[in-house]
């Protein structure tokens, strides 16, 4: 007699994405303790190049625990926004810290729970953004990443950009190898190194219009938007 069909195996638990899972409950505490300000005022610097039109459609991936949402939908109040987060917990937070503090956007605001793969293929975006986010994918990965969140931006959308600058020497070399495994230990963090954030994008037809440095040049904010040339 033959076996009854069996029904397809479904993805193991530990294979879900869950990003920083682990350290959402003290992430922006640390990053205070350890960088002050600056991780802040690079996302703001990054932010002024949002659209001006009254109503842009805005891609957050990797958005954390909601901080920069409330800032886009203050700077943009009739925005709508696509959260992307890889970590349930820190999804949480976020939908909890939108309701919390800014409740009458709640019906502009979708929270998906995934990475960049979880995009779907017909979506576009007025701005695409992405903070302390780009350098957490592993480098075999990240071309693919960066596809990915290149199809889904509009003609002409800006691509904001706050992350931590490479660098070969020094005390930044040092920070960044810790920050690697610190997150490689508490979150399973797969990349290893920072990638060059401005050649990866310059594949892609981008260039930066506008940046600001901070943390003694280790972090920086930038626009991308596609060559003019």
């Amino acid at each position: 007699m033959a076996e009854p069909l069996k029904p397809a195996p479904q993805p193991a638990e530990a294979e879900k994405p869950t990003g920083f899972d682990r350290v959402a409950w003290c992430y922006d505490v640390l990053a205070s303790l350890v960088f002050g300000p600056a991780q802040r005022r690079a996302q703001l610097a990054a932010l002024a190049g949002l659209p001006d039109g009254a109503a842009p459609h805005v891609l957050i991936l990797g958005g954390g625990t909601g901080w920069v949402l409330l800032e886009v939908l203050r700077r943009r109040p009739h925005a709508t926004v696509l959260y992307l987060e890889a970590s349930p917990k820190m999804l949480a937070r976020a939908r909890a810290r939108l309701a919390r503090e800014c409740p009458q956007a709640a019906g502009q605001v979708e929270f998906r729970h995934g990475t960049e793969a979880a995009l779907r293929p017909q979506e576009q975006f007025d701005a695409i953004v992405t903070f302390f986010v780009l350098d957490c994918i592993a480098s075999p990965e990240l071309p693919g990443a960066l596809d990915a969140l290149r199809r889904a931006q509009r003609s002409g959308a800006p691509w904001l950009v706050a992350d931590f600058r490479p660098a070969r020497r020094g005390w930044r070399r040092w920070l960044l190898a810790a920050m690697y495994w610190f997150f490689r230990l508490t979150t399973g963090l797969r990349a290893n190194s920072l990638p060059d954030l401005q050649a990866e994008l310059g594949r892609l037809g981008l260039r930066p219009q506008l940046s600001a440095t901070f943390f003694a040049r280790a972090m920086e904010g930038v626009v991308f938007s596609e060559s003019r040339s």
